[in-house]
């Protein structure tokens, strides 16, 4: 990743734009995640950006908020190639032997982000973003969530009756020592999460961290400990 710039956080302006100043000029940037991110997008804090190729309403694209030594990864485009690149690596060993083949596969009502096959069998995987942070937590979700219900009543549904279906939580923040759901934000999701494990589904997780020094993602947990509350 080249031409990384700095900038300055002022306000959320609707669930893809955020205002910021990039050398103290006022200026538009896009941003991919949906969620709340009240934390991260406050007024002043430092935010990492690029130039978008073809810029229209948004001149930037707001990639991630520097946070103790490194920096939050919010956008979820690059969390989600950052976890493919891991899964063609062989550095997830839950995922050691499977390869992705498909994305964006349909699962009764829903569009599942994966499925990875080994020689065995094939895996459903839908992927969320885990950016709340309660000190060395990360959380899921930061508000209430219908489509993440959907898919984990989909997942479970597969996994009860035989198939095979996996959630995967990306904890895309520094210092990171394990994933619990958000059930301040929404309960009933947090109450589906053991009947998922109860019928077969797997909870995963993985910690990312981006360095706004090389401009690059580390992947420094490859197997987060998931704690059900």
């Amino acid at each position: 990743m080249t031409d990384l710039i700095e900038c300055t956080i002022k306000r959320r302006l609707n669930r893809f734009v955020v205002e910021i100043l990039v050398d103290d000029m006022p200026a538009l940037a896009y941003i991919n995640n949906t969620g709340r991110l009240q934390d991260y997008l406050h007024p002043d804090n430092t935010g990492l950006c690029v130039k978008n190729r073809h810029p229209m309403k948004t001149a930037y694209r707001l990639l991630a908020i520097r946070e103790k030594h490194s920096a939050a990864l919010i956008d979820t485009q690059l969390q989600m190639k950052a976890f493919e690149r891991a899964v063609a690596m062989r550095m997830i060993p839950w995922l050691a032997d499977y390869a992705i083949l498909k994305r964006n596969i349909r699962l009764g009502g829903s569009i599942i982000d994966y499925l990875l096959t080994n020689q065995e069998s094939n895996v459903y995987l839908e992927v969320k973003s885990a950016v709340l942070r309660e000190g060395h937590y990360a959380m899921y979700p930061d508000c209430p969530t219908d489509r993440g219900r959907r898919h984990l009543r989909e997942l479970i549904q597969l996994g009860a009756g035989g198939g095979r279906a996996a959630i995967l939580f990306i904890a895309a923040l520094p210092d990171i020592k394990a994933f619990k759901p958000n059930r301040a934000a929404d309960p009933e999701l947090a109450d589906l999460l053991p009947a998922a494990r109860k019928a077969g589904v797997w909870l995963r997780a993985i910690a990312l961290v981006f360095q706004p020094e090389d401009s690059q993602i580390y992947l420094y947990h490859p197997d987060l400990p998931v704690e059900l509350n």
